[in-house]
């Protein structure tokens, strides 16, 4: 159980980041979600969140800015007391082939998808070692583990956050913090939502579908409740990469 936790998801109000908030807060969590547009969306969710009887409240925040990391992550500290759970999860996509892609599509994938992990993490890290104890999932891909063409930009952030996911989980094991990633492959998300079951990629999944937000979000749980993993990467890609 997660009562009384503090869980703070970027890319929090749809797809897995809103899963995740679902899934955390059946387990007692207060929820911090975290969107660089929250709208209609993340307060619909909030609302849900805190018909469940948890705290929740949505909060706007550019990751790739290191600023407003910083402020964002104090927001959150200062409006709920702490920060128990980080949850990496914001992620963007500018698919290209690397002999056409631009330089601001390299740039922006690595501001947000691995940057913004780095940004959040280190304006957390003060809080989780005061307090002598943390959790945090970073939400990295199989791309970044086996690579996948036209998403050199992609895969790159994706597997700069396991180098990151490894170090960050050395450095602060003995404050009792666990840092942790997951690397999902197609799962069912607006990010994926044009794939079709045709697709070549489709057919490299032994377990022949695509998985679901929901599913995911059961491996974060698991890994929020987890005392004694550290450093990991957990593949969750119904056997893609194996």
């Amino acid at each position: 159980m997660l009562k009384g936790k503090v869980a703070l998801i970027t890319g929090g109000s749809r797809g897995i980041g809103k899963a995740t908030a679902l899934k955390l807060a059946t387990l007692g969590a207060d929820i911090a979600a975290v969107s660089y547009n929250p709208g209609d969306e993340a307060a619909s969710l909030c609302k849900q969140l805190q018909d469940m009887g948890v705290r929740a409240e949505a909060f706007k925040c550019d990751v790739a800015d290191f600023q407003a990391a910083k402020e964002t992550v104090d927001a959150v500290k200062e409006l709920f007391g702490t920060v128990d759970i980080l949850i990496n999860n914001a992620g963007i996509t500018r698919d290209g082939l690397i002999m056409s892609m631009k330089e601001d599509a390299f740039d922006s994938v690595i501001d947000t998808n691995l940057k913004g992990a780095f940004n959040m993490i280190r304006h957390c890290t003060p809080i989780f070692v005061r307090q002598r104890g943390g959790k945090i999932v970073n939400v990295s891909s199989v791309a970044g583990i086996m690579g996948n063409a036209g998403q050199a930009n992609y895969s790159a952030s994706k597997a700069g956050m396991i180098g990151l996911t490894k170090s960050v989980a050395r450095e602060l094991a003995s404050r009792n913090v666990c840092c942790n990633a997951i690397a999902p492959g197609f799962i069912a998300t607006d990010m994926t939502k044009d794939i079709s079951q045709d697709n070549p990629l489709m057919k490299a999944i032994p377990l022949g579908r695509q998985g679901l937000p929901e599913e995911v979000a059961e491996l974060i749980a698991f890994l929020c409740s987890a005392d004694y993993i550290t450093g990991e990467v957990i593949r969750i890609d119904g056997g893609m990469a194996i």
